[in-house]
């Protein structure tokens, strides 16, 4: 004797049809976002290439590095995110801080009004904290889950940046 599904697990299993056409559709975005960027990649260093050949203007050549350097760290969040399907904190927080360094450079730091630098200064130490917290709350639930696992608690396959949510512990049978 064969069931009829309920309209609960109808509704579920459409739901889960349409969430999934969503992330297919996401991925593509994301995609033509990686080939887009990385075609802004190529056309910078082209054109960093042609300003080599010129005499050097060290303040303009420093900041068009700085900017491929952040496209890189840009193209790898997406990738992370195509892989993982999730945002990297640490290399998002990491593309700020060079984005910063970066406009620093371009406009000039003796030009630069003593209250803007000292913002910028706070903010850059603020940016540098995040990822020192980052980091120790990695390492601490870490060690927290290998001391765990002796008592029964196991580690789930989340990844070192969701340590800081005690969900990823759980209970092991």
């Amino acid at each position: 004797m064969r069931k009829e599904p309920t309209a609960d697990q109808i509704d579920v299993t459409v739901r889960s049809l349409i969430i999934d056409r969503l992330e297919n559709v996401q991925d593509l975005i994301v995609m033509s976002l990686c080939l887009s960027l990385f075609g802004v990649m190529v056309l910078k260093l082209w054109a960093l290439l042609q300003l080599m050949l010129q005499p050097l203007d060290f303040q303009e050549v420093s900041a068009e590095i700085l900017f491929v350097l952040i496209l890189v760290e840009l193209f790898r969040l997406l990738i992370i995110y195509l892989r993982e399907h999730r945002i990297s904190v640490s290399v998002a927080v990491e593309v700020t801080i060079v984005s910063v360094l970066r406009e620093v450079i371009v406009h000039e730091v003796l030009k630069t009004p003593a209250g803007q630098i000292l913002s910028i200064c706070l903010f850059l130490l603020v940016l540098g904290g995040l990822l020192l917290v980052r980091a120790w709350i990695a390492k601490l639930m870490h060690a927290i889950a290998l001391a765990d696992r002796e008592s029964g608690l196991e580690l789930s396959t989340a990844h070192p940046e969701d340590y800081g949510s005690l969900s990823v512990l759980k209970k092991s049978r």
